[in-house]
This record gives structure tokens, C-alpha cells and sequence, in this order.
């Protein structure tokens, strides 16, 4: 059987997972900094007036975060622990995919704190339910819905002759 990591120079495999951890230490202070903001807030004492399925929605969305920044750190985490001797083309996907799986549940996160936000200042449900949704279906065509789109536009113009795919 073929191991994957003969499918690729160890020199590239090294610089893609140099790329992805540095994809996420761009990341990681955004998300870290949202954490605290979201932790600081229920010793607000508004949040303590909110009604429980406010109090609720914030909670989950913090939890979201924490999947997020889970997520996002893994890769580097294994990168340290494995090291450079085991790193394969298989962990690089799972990396790549790690990122977006958090990049999902941040986009999750955000939206519900969106809604409790916008609920906090109208007290209209449907206000923050609408805010909610609009700022998911944001995130996920920015961060989902475009990047594949591109990818997808990039494969049907093809590479040119140095190997790099223009427009």
C-alpha cells in the first residue's frame, strides 16, 4: 500500500502545513477576542434581565466558539506533538477542514450573538431572528459560497503554461 505521504515532497508537505498554521494564528486573536468580549458580557447586568432563551442563545454561541478555537488550534497542536517525520498529505486535508469546520461554527456563533444583540436593543424577536439570519447567510457566502465559486470559475479556465491559473 502506497503512503500518502509519497504522493508529495517532504519540502512541500513542510511549507503547506507552515501555511496553514500561519492561516491560523491570523485566525485565532479575532476569534479569541470575540471569546472574551462574549464572556464578559453575562457578568453585564443586562444580560442578567435578558429572558432565559436570550441567556440560552448567547451560551450556545459561546460554546460555538470554543468548537471554533478547538478547531483552529488542532492542527498546530498535532503539527508540535506528531512532527514533521508523520506529517502527510492526509493530515494537510484534515487541517484545511478543520479550518473550515471552525470557520463554520464561528459563523453559527456570530449569528446567534447577532440575534441576542439585536434582541437586547429591540426586544423584537423577530428583529433579532432576521439579524441572525442575515449575518449567517453573510458569513457563509463570504467565507463558503465564494471561495468555492472561485475555485470552481479557476478549474473550468484551466492552468496556464506556468502552472498558475489566471483570468
Amino acid at each position: 500500500m502506497k503512503d500518502d505521504t509519497e504522493s508529495a515532497p517532504r519540502d512541500t508537505l513542510q511549507e503547506e502545513m507552515r501555511n496553514i498554521i500561519e492561516e491560523t494564528r491570523v485566525i485565532l486573536p479575532g476569534i479569541q477576542a470575540l471569546f472574551g468580549f462574549q464572556t464578559i458580557a453575562v457578568f453585564n447586568q443586562r444580560f442578567a434581565e435578558l429572558p432565559e432563551f436570550a441567556k440560552d442563545c448567547h451560551l450556545v454561541s459561546l460554546s460555538m466558539v470554543i468548537i471554533a478555537v478547538t478547531l483552529i488550534v488542532t492542527p498546530a497542536v498535532y503539527y508540535r506533538y506528531v512532527g514533521y517525520d508523520y506529517l502527510s498529505t492526509h493530515m494537510l486535508k484534515i487541517s484545511t477542514e478543520m479550518i473550515r469546520a471552525a470557520l463554520l461554527f464561528l459563523a453559527v456563533g456570530l449569528s446567534l450573538d447577532m440575534f441576542t444583540v439585536i434582541y437586547t436593543a429591540t426586544e423584537q424577536v423577530n428583529a433579532g431572528v432576521i439579524g441572525a439570519v442575515i449575518s449567517l447567510l453573510f458569513l457563509i457566502g463570504l467565507w463558503f459560497v465564494f471561495p468555492m465559486a472561485a475555485r470552481r470559475a479557476a478549474r473550468r479556465r484551466g492552468p496556464t503554461n506556468d502552472g498558475v491559473t489566471r483570468r
